[in-house]
């Protein structure tokens, strides 16, 4: 059983930003990826300046199925809807459909209050569009148990959702847990595994500080190890997202959803170094 590649990349601040990932999107493409992902702006630009923009790019001119992230909590209908128009326009009929973080100074809107609200809305206005969401292996963080956040799920495909993303993880035991929880609460669309490659300090610092994702003691004692020399923490934290993804397709997952951070060359490393588990859907660039 084949495995998907896809891959998730956010639009920049700066106009150097802008000019790497145009970089990064063209190797990326010589991986042939099954789609990619653009996220929504954290810059409070509109979501036609920086996502539509990347993701009309991806479409039109590199040819590469794309798909937007929407954030329900800061989208009225009507803007909704001018979105989803303009995305039709372009061509795009796919979106990834997510709460959003609610940022603590920018009171959220009424209109949709979860995903599953601005899933079933589009799904009624533009069933043509294939609808993908966010979940959470090691559960959502405002969801009281693992009981409560699969009743959600279920309800956010059952309103339309056609794939299922996870956060990122480090532990592959955790998401095989999740997975048989979706498969006994009948959520049966594919659910596709996320994956961050750690490759410098600051990065795993960030991590840490800012998720409530379990680290493995195998993970934690590269940290600690590699913490001081960039070049063993970058090789460490390669190998180590390899070998997760390695086991995830002995498991026959559904796909590999790499969250690149821009950075074309870690997604090369890792497609050239899983294209034969991934059953030959990579070819290396």
């Amino acid at each position: 059983m084949s495995s998907t590649i896809s891959f998730e990349v956010f639009p920049p601040n700066t106009q150097i930003g802008a000019e790497k990932l145009f970089k990064t999107l063209k190797e990326l493409k010589q991986l042939q990826p099954d789609f990619i992902s653009v996220t929504c702006s954290n810059n409070r630009q509109t979501i036609e300046e920086t996502t539509l923009k990347v993701a009309d790019y991806i479409h039109k001119e590199l040819n590469v199925p794309t798909i937007a992230h929407l954030p329900a909590a800061y989208l009225s209908q009507a803007q909704l809807v001018e979105l989803v128009t303009q995305l039709d326009q372009i061509g795009i009929n796919q979106i990834l459909a997510l709460r959003g973080d609610i940022l603590p100074d920018l009171p959220p809107k009424k209109d949709f209050v979860y995903a599953s609200d601005l899933i079933d809305y589009v799904k009624k206005a533009a069933p043509h569009f294939h609808i993908s969401g966010a979940c959470y292996p090691e559960t959502h963080p405002e969801s009281h148990n693992r009981v409560e956040d699969i009743k959600n799920l279920k309800h956010k495909v059952s309103v339309g959702c056609e794939q299922l993303i996870t956060q990122l993880f480090f532990d592959n035991e955790l998401f095989y847990q999740f997975q048989e929880s979706c498969y006994l609460a009948d959520i049966k669309v594919p659910i596709l595994a996320g994956i961050m490659p750690i490759v410098n300090r600051n990065q795993a610092l960030r991590l840490i500080k800012t998720t409530n994702t379990k680290l493995p003691r195998k993970f934690l004692a590269i940290l600690e190890k590699y913490e001081y020399d960039p070049i063993a923490l970058k090789e460490a934290g390669l190998a180590y997202a390899i070998d997760q993804i390695v086991d995830l397709s002995t498991q026959d997952v559904a796909g590999i959803h790499l969250y690149t951070m821009n950075n074309a060359d870690v997604a090369k490393h890792i497609c050239q170094n899983t294209k034969n588990v991934l059953n030959g859907q990579i070819k290396a660039g």
